[in-house]
């Protein structure tokens, strides 16, 4: 769990240092490529045999992936890896604190919307853009989830997966060909967006894949809240984005909201 945390952060990290060559559109198309290769290589999707009951929400997911990837490439351009990672991170939050009928789970929330409050405050230097592409991140992470499960109901093993991810990819190779004409990579900028491919895609899909297998599902949810500190670490020490300490309150106050009600026992 600690290696797929740091790996998607780092991979983040690295992706951004190709930013200034092929920017954030031109990272998340390779990083589009890498994840279809592997998640290809893993599913074997049998794209003949799907009917279009499975193919209509297969279509909506890769559009979703595409769309969640560039708006949270993109808004770690603007405000940083700790703050736009928080941001996105309230979409599982949301979808978790939704399901619950726990009259307690609405504290949580609140908590959570107090961090939201505090790092999307006013200031002169706040960047309400990137912010706003951070909650689209968001938004598009809870749909994610939730085409997920329909395509995981209606399509065998990962081969849904591996569908849409294969769609996402077709969907951006013109926009890769593009910025590459456009704006040609240089090797260390090319190095740097397959990296983020295979560090924020292939190796946390299978890191997560053999570590359910051993570890609780609550387990790995509480884990999984704390990539946004991850974040906020990695940008800090690999990218000197150094946060306030007001920033620093917001992303504890979401991470507890997370965690206090994944600890919290349900009757």
């Amino acid at each position: 769990m600690a290696g797929s945390g740091l790996s998607n952060q780092i991979g983040a990290a690295l992706g951004s240092l190709a930013f200034p060559v092929i920017g954030p559109v031109g990272v998340v198309a390779v990083r589009q490529y890498v994840a279809a290769a592997v998640l290809f290589a893993v599913g074997r999707p049998r794209l003949r045999e799907f009917t279009w009951r499975q193919w209509w929400p297969v279509l909506l997911l890769a559009v979703v992936f595409g769309t969640m990837n560039l708006s949270l490439y993109t808004a770690i351009d603007r405000v940083g890896l700790g703050l736009a990672v928080t941001l996105e991170f309230l979409g599982p939050l949301s979808i978790a604190l939704a399901a619950t009928r726990r009259r307690v789970d609405v504290r949580y929330a609140l908590i959570a919307a107090a961090g939201v409050v505090t790092l999307m405050r006013p200031r002169p230097s706040a960047d309400y853009l990137g912010m706003g592409l951070g909650l689209l991140a968001a938004a598009c992470w809870a749909s994610y989830i939730l085409l997920n499960r329909t395509v995981g109901s209606r399509v065998p093993g990962a081969q849904g997966s591996a569908a849409a991810a294969g769609v996402s990819a077709l969907m951006f190779l013109p926009v890769g060909i593009v910025v590459a004409v456009r704006h040609p990579p240089t090797p260390v900028a090319a190095g740097c967006a397959v990296a983020a491919g295979v560090l924020s895609s292939a190796v946390p899909y299978l890191a997560d894949l053999f570590t359910l297998r051993r570890v609780p599902a609550p387990a790995f949810g509480l884990f999984m809240s704390v990539n946004p500190v991850l974040a906020a670490v990695v940008g800090w020490i690999g990218l000197g984005q150094r946060l306030g300490w007001a920033e620093w309150a917001g992303i504890g106050a979401i991470v507890a909201a997370n965690a206090l009600s994944i600890l919290t026992p349900r009757n």
